[in-house]
């Protein structure tokens, strides 16, 4: 009879090399999407005395991670982190709490030029991990999500991190800060953040995130700051950021939005900033903004060769006692200027040009005290230019090209001293060039070409050194 001994070992053995298999192939998957566990700490290369005994196992464990990620995060730049320099004395690295613990990393423009470490997400007590400023480059790690303390998450200006923004990201409760901004990231903008109830800051502009702007953004109750701008985001603007009560900067610029201004965005009356310029937006401007009452900077100017908001501008928006910039430039607006405007004695620029305005210039802009530049060129204006423009003793640019103007040119543009541009050509003025315009010490350029302009060029304008360029042809001089 033949013994079973051998083939008892051979199953013992073949039994050992299949386990040893399956955990072989374990150990190369990729870490799944959503966070499951605690990323494997790889082991270092020295024992780590820098976290000084009596201090807790929990830093000596925040020392290991550290020391394994070095490497894999600088790339070719130098930390002074090893083994035997003390944590307290390690670049960018805070230690605080009791049990002390790793609080802070914070090594914002360190010419780091690696990858963000999965092993960060082991530091279970940081709450600030800044990164910002550098160059690393890769994906932003999922085991990210695990870090449930913290409070600033800023990786922002390395211009090289691509995919996608990890949708666990979402879970990270005390999140007060998301910077991802200025970067090649992709994909479209996780629903999920909408759940970050604490969120203060949330900015994802200059990457490449496409598809809509998820409403679910519109429950960020404590946000103050959001600025999606520079992307290729698509559809509409949400309603439902109307909602965001304690919102004070806004920024949806340089997208690919369509559809109309939402007029619950006229409920913000927090709000100081609104940029939405360069997009595809249609329909009219809401009279709802008039109401943002702390409004300083609003700009809805468009892309000039396509779509464009159309109506009339609001006289609500003279109302905007705040208000520091106004600009509406290239759009398919129609109608007349409201004389209501007038009253933003804080307003320093005014940019209607490249629309299709019809009427005259309000003289009661003469009472716009701050303002430095206005633009009114490329529409339908008429009339003649008010006298009360000369008052402006701020003004630094004026710019009324290519409009149906007549009448003469006001002498009293030349009290404008601190006028560098003056733009009135191509209009219908008549009369003669006030030799009042000798007075404008500082301006650089004089645009007067392409007028019905008559008489002789007054010997005054010899005078201006700071001139550069000087446009007169066009006319009957």
């Amino acid at each position: 009879m033949t013994s079973t001994r051998p083939r008892r070992l051979l199953a013992v053995l073949a039994a050992a090399v299949l386990a040893w298999a399956l955990a072989a192939c374990a150990a190369d998957e990729a870490p799944p999407a959503e966070l499951t566990a605690t990323p494997a700490a790889a082991p270092s290369a020295a024992p780590c005395a820098a976290a000084k005994p009596g201090r807790g196992p929990g830093l000596a464990e925040d020392c290991e991670t550290l020391l394994a990620a070095r490497d894999v995060l600088a790339g070719d730049a130098v930390l002074n982190w090893d083994a035997g320099t003390p944590m307290d004395q390690w670049e960018g690295v805070t230690i605080e709490g009791s049990p002390p613990r790793v609080g802070i990393l914070d090594l914002a423009e360190s010419g780091l030029t690696g990858s963000i470490p999965s092993g960060l997400g082991r530091l279970a007590n940081l709450r600030v991990l800044d990164l910002g400023g550098n160059r690393l480059t890769g994906s932003i790690s999922t085991w990210l999500s695990g870090l449930t303390n913290l409070r600033v998450l800023d990786l922002s200006y390395n211009f090289g991190l691509r995919g996608g923004i990890p949708s666990g990201l979402g879970r990270l409760a005390n999140l007060r800060e998301l910077d991802l901004a200025e970067n090649g990231l992709t994909g479209s903008i996780p629903p999920g953040l909408g759940r970050l109830a604490n969120l203060w800051v949330l900015n994802l502009s200059g990457n490449d995130l496409s598809e809509d702007i998820p409403p679910e953004l519109g429950e960020l109750a404590n946000l103050r700051t959001l600025n999606l701008g520079s992307n290729d985001l698509s559809g509409s603007i949400p309603p439902e950021l109307g909602g965001l009560a304690n919102l004070q900067h806004l920024d949806l610029r340089w997208n690919d939005l369509t559809g109309g201004i939402p007029p619950e965005l006229g409920g913000l009356a927090n709000l100081q900033r609104l940029d939405i310029r360069w997009n595809e937006l249609t329909g009219g401007i809401p009279p709802e903004l008039g109401d943002l009452t702390n409004l300083q900077y609003l700009d809805l100017s468009g892309k000039g060769y396509e779509n464009g908001l159309s109506g009339s501008i609001p006289p609500e928006l003279g109302s905007l006692a705040d208000l520091q910039h106004l600009d509406l430039n290239s759009n398919k607006l129609t109608g007349g200027i409201p004389p209501e405007l007038g009253s933003l004695t804080n307003l320093q620029v005014l940019d209607f040009g490249g629309n299709e305005l019809t009427g005259s210039i309000p003289p009661e802009f003469g009472g716009l005290a701050s303002l430095q530049r206005m633009n009114l060129a490329g529409n339908e204006l008429s009339g003649s230019i008010p006298p009360e423009l000369g008052g402006l003793a701020n003004l630094h640019s004026l710019w009324l090209v290519w409009n149906e103007l007549s009448g003469s040119i006001p002498p009293g543009l030349g009290r404008l001293a601190n006028l560098q541009v003056l733009g009135l050509g191509r209009n219908e003025l008549s009369g003669s060039i006030p030799p009042e315009l000798g007075g404008l010490v500082n301006l650089e350029s004089l645009n007067l070409d392409g007028n019905g302009l008559t008489g002789g060029i007054p010997s005054e304008l010899g005078g201006l050194a700071n001139l550069q360029v000087l446009g007169l042809g066009g006319n009957g001089l």
